[in-house]
């Protein structure tokens, strides 16, 4: 591989990983998208990883305020954002200082000089000047005045200065695109797209724009310029799509591909507001939205739609699951068909709201009240949430079970191209309602019973108004059959374990494990969610370096495949990454009786493939902390 540090003029390079910072009101995530959308159209395979500052306003300049997006474009397969960027782009000393420590040694340093005053300096906590004492002498450092320069390519245009300030993100944009070869046109046909109507901002914005890729000529930059050739992609249309946005196509596919009308019930959080604001775009498909005024009355709304035959979702992050838990436990003795959809972060209590973590495993599997067993699903790469969507409609209308969909805030927030799916591929999902009675009463009348099974323990599911079909539901317990309230101890016993075994024999229907890498490898390194893209470039490297490793990814967490735990026991080491302190490291012990020994991360920060290689060969010679 070719790295960009040691490349020729105008050479090829695999790979280049970008890393874009500044301060929140710097459009460093619009600068980020926007490089994205075109490599996705030049052809590159990529991923991202957006970064927001923690706080929604914090004081400008300072390190809490940073936001970052990083992005990995490639001539080849890739599967996360990179482990080191090779260029940062940084627009003020508080990004420099932040992100400075990410950067491969030897990259390219890109600064906007103009930010790097007193003031600025003092904020970001610096004692003196960086570009001036020798602290960034092992990287390549290229001092622009991105202010000043666009400020005097919008003078012209009767564009106020500091109007014209907040274009600087164009100008450093301009620069890389320059920089990296990258078409131009996609990005100013999206300015004139974004701003119609507002002349003096389209026109300001290209200006920098194009001001920023002339730059890289006339400053003779030249050496820097490499390209990342298109990836070989399988023929197809593609698109760059997000996680958040992939289930929210997934559900509405669900929807079409059940025949059932969608209902959404949701309270905005973070990081799962966009699929609030996606869903609400799809009217044309039969989806109703409701922003309720907090979390229960978002899915006791969602709970209500089921019961009258609707493909019932809410959406939340992890406090939300928790204000949702009394109402989850209704959906699970009622045995309705709800997808609860948890969109991950730190926590706990309001914790990290824009960082990323996995530590609502345990609450998804025990976090309600009582034995209420539902199944879990979790999505492992932005794109495969719309797989993962459509697999928990799945699992609900069929089962006739509320389920919990699993994705986290790096797969919501990150990126990557997909190859936009054939319709007719698409898995139909049959649902019946219960039309007619289904018992005869002791005067030999027919009657209709809620809760008589059928072969698969699952129960009729009848619209409310149905001709003959009038029946009762409730939290109380309720008598096998006839869904009357029962206090009988037995009868308890009895609905407990059916509620239990009716979600357990799920597992007759989800696909056997999935083993990738060698045959006879002794390692397996088990992950879930989204450690997938790490644990896929780990493995690959370690291939390549002659280690025989296998990697088995989960994506149905209740109940697991039914072969699983001979899969595990077929192997002499099963170490489980986690970006949690160990949640699935537990069930599988407790499942199993493996010893799965865990690598876990808590930081608010997804896995780097580079990370988890020194990890796994840590625990392998025993010399971990």
């Amino acid at each position: 591989m070719t790295d960009v540090a040691d490349a020729p003029v105008g050479r090829d390079v695999d790979r280049v990983v970008i890393r874009f910072a500044g301060d929140s009101g710097d459009g460093m995530q619009l600068t980020g998208d926007r490089f994205t959308s075109a490599s996705a159209l030049f052809g590159n395979d990529l991923a991202t990883l957006p970064e927001f500052p923690a706080e929604i306003r914090a004081p400008q300049g300072t390190l809490a305020g940073v936001s970052a997006f990083q992005v990995q474009i490639s001539s080849e397969p890739v599967s996360t954002p990179g482990d080191e960027p090779t260029v940062l782009v940084a627009m003020n000393p508080a990004a420099l200082k932040s992100d400075l420590s990410r950067l491969a040694g030897g990259g390219t340093v890109i600064v906007n000089e103009d930010a790097f005053e007193e003031r600025n300096l003092e904020k970001a906590g610096y004692a003196d000047n960086p570009l001036e004492d020798g602290s960034l002498d092992g990287y390549t450092l290229i001092e622009i005045p991105m202010t000043k320069l666009t400020r005097e390519v919008c003078a012209e245009l009767d564009v106020k200065p500091r109007d014209a300030e907040r274009s600087k993100n164009f100008f450093a944009l301009g620069l890389v695109s320059w920089m990296y070869t990258r078409p131009t046109e996609p990005t100013l046909d999206w300015i004139s797209e974004k701003f119609a109507g507002r002349d003096n901002v389209i026109a300001a914005n290209t200006a920098a724009f194009k001001a920023g890729h002339a730059y890289g000529e006339t400053a003779e930059l030249g050496s820097h310029v490499v390209s990342v050739p298109p990836a070989k992609l399988d023929p197809g249309t593609y698109t760059n799509i997000n996680g958040n946005t992939a289930l929210s196509w997934g559900l509405v596919a669900a929807s079409q591909q059940s025949g059932i009308p969608m209902f959404l019930g949701s309270y905005p959080i973070t990081p799962a507001s966009d699929i609030l604001h996606e869903l609400a775009k799809h009217k044309n498909f039969g989806v109703r939205t409701f922003q309720a005024e907090d979390e229960i009355a978002a899915v006791s709304s969602a709970i209500g739609a089921a019961y009258g035959g609707h493909l019932a979702v809410t959406t939340t992050s992890g406090p939300g699951v928790a204000l949702k838990g009394e109402a989850i436990g209704l959906a699970v003795s009622l045995e309705l068909p709800l997808i609860v959809v948890d969109i991950q972060r730190g926590g706990p209590s309001t914790g990290l709201p824009t960082k990323t973590e996995a530590s609502d495993l345990l609450m998804a599997m025990y976090g309600r009240h009582g034995e209420s067993p539902m199944p879990v699903v979790a999505a492992y790469s932005p794109s495969q949430c719309f797989d993962a969507a459509i697999e928990a409609a799945r699992l609900a209308l069929t089962y006739m079970t509320p389920v919990m969909l699993l994705s986290d805030g790096y797969l919501a927030n990150g990126s990557e191209p997909w190859k936009l799916p054939d319709v007719a591929s698409l898995p139909t999902i049959d649902v019946s309602f219960a039309t007619e009675p289904n018992a005869m009463s002791e005067d030999g009348e027919p009657i209709f019973l809620p809760f008589l099974r059928d072969d698969t323990l699952t129960r009729p599911w009848a619209v409310p108004g149905t001709d003959d079909l009038m029946h009762r539901v409730g939290g109380l317990e309720k008598a096998d059959g006839s869904g009357n309230v029962s206090y009988d101890p037995a009868n308890h016993a009895l609905m407990t374990e059916l509620r239990q075994k009716r979600i357990e024999q799920i597992a007759k229907d989800i696909p056997p494990t999935s083993v990738e890498g060698d045959a006879d490898a002794s390692v397996a390194i088990v992950g879930w969610g989204s450690t997938w893209g790490a644990i896929r470039g780990a493995v690959r490297r370690m291939r390549a370096d002659g280690q025989k490793m296998a990697h088995v990814h989960l994506t149905h967490l209740n109940p697991f495949p039914e072969d699983l735990g001979d899969v595990l026991r077929g192997f002499d080491h099963v170490i489980v990454p986690e970006l949690n302190m160990g949640q699935l490291v537990k069930l599988l012990r407790a499942e199993y009786l493996v010893d799965a020994k865990p690598i876990n991360k808590v930081m608010g920060q997804p896995f780097t493939a580079a990370e988890l290689e020194r990890e796994i060969l840590a625990r392998l010679e025993g010399t971990e902390v």
